[in-house]
């Protein structure tokens, strides 16, 4: 039999249901079980990835790795095997996804895996996705990996959405379009039946677009960003989505960062800031922390920072970038196995 809290549960807190028999959490608004599944249980806690970057200057093939629930500097997972910027990655709880970009030459069409609880270098995916582009983006359920946006040819946005399955391999289908076409990072969350796809820049229009991740069919609009912001990085835990940094109209670039509340529609609103104003920056996150590292101010920052999700609040230092360029690099792309799609 449950009985009443006296006070209301912090996000994080555990308790023990007697009813199920079942170790639960809570996690800022609903108690959830903790599943054998969890990346608790699989690697000591949520382990976000985040992909060299660069451009201009010296391009890295590195891959970094942090544990999202604690703090510290990343440490290194392992390479690409050639330099790697503007990819767009996703993932399941085994495995970390990574498309397009400049790997091995820009517009590629490569897609690469990674196993999320072990180290190593990427290893091809067997598959490519439908069109090569770069500056795209990705979400994901358990199940599907859906790549967004980029540009196909220089300067030329896209609209394009194509899907894997991550446990297997093969070549991206079609999944639908985008409302309007994104030439730079779509900022995308999702939840474990949505996927979010917030606006890319240099259109500093901060639309936001959804998706239902397990049919197919083109996005459909729901709603705006604060300030028109666009182009920054996007995570989220099952519940919230969250966009930092990138661009307002004008091409400010800004520290901004706004949240939703995925299973509903409408605008985005304020959460807080980030420690520094910044855009080619990647995200990651588990069901209570949202993490974004690296990226430029306009100079290159080897910074992360990071919030909990469940409350409103301005990022706070969580560690440091390492690696080529002391970590200092933009056009980074991040990734976990905790994620708000899972």
């Amino acid at each position: 039999m449950e009985y009443p809290s006296l006070d209301k549960p912090t996000a994080g807190a555990f308790r023990f249901n007697t009813d199920s028999s079942q170790l639960e959490i809570y996690d800022g608004n609903q108690w959830t079980g903790v599943l054998a599944t969890s990346p608790e249980q699989q690697t000591g806690g949520t382990r976000g990835l985040i992909t060299g970057g660069n451009w201009p200057g010296d391009q890295s093939d590195e891959l970094l790795y942090i544990n999202v629930s604690t703090t510290g500097n990343a440490i290194d997972f392992g390479d690409f095997a050639g330099d790697n910027y503007a990819t767009g990655g996703c993932s399941s709880r085994t495995r970390g996804l990574f498309a397009g970009g400049k790997y091995p030459a820009n517009f590629s069409n490569m897609i690469s895996y990674v196993t999320i609880a072990s180290t190593g270098n990427v290893t091809d995916f067997g598959g490519d996705l439908s069109v090569g582009r770069v500056f795209l983006s990705a979400l994901s359920d358990s199940t599907r990996g859906i790549f967004t946006g980029g540009q196909a040819s220089p300067d030329v946005a896209s609209d394009v959405m194509d899907y894997i399955t991550m446990a297997s391999t093969g070549n991206a289908l079609d999944f639908g379009n985008l409302v309007a076409a994104i030439k730079y990072y779509p900022m995308t969350c999702a939840s474990p039946t949505r996927g979010i796809i917030g606006a890319g820049s240099p259109s500093y229009v901060g639309t936001i677009d959804y998706i239902t991740t397990s049919t197919l069919g083109n996005a459909a609009d729901f709603g705006d960003t604060t300030a028109g912001h666009s182009g920054g990085q996007g995570c989220s835990n099952a519940t919230r989505g969250l966009f930092g940094g990138g661009y307002v109209p004008g091409a400010a670039v800004v520290n901004i960062i706004d949240y939703i509340t995925i299973s509903t529609l409408g605008n985005a609103v304020d959460f807080g800031d980030l420690t520094l104003n910044r855009r080619g920056l990647a995200a990651c996150s588990s069901p209570i922390r949202a993490v974004w590292a690296g990226g430029c101010t306009p100079t290159d920052s080897n910074t992360i920072d990071y919030v909990q999700i469940p409350t409103a609040g301005n990022a706070m230092d969580f560690g440091d970038l390492i690696g080529d360029n002391s970590g200092a690099q933009r056009n980074r792309e991040g990734l976990s196995n905790g994620h708000g799609g899972l």
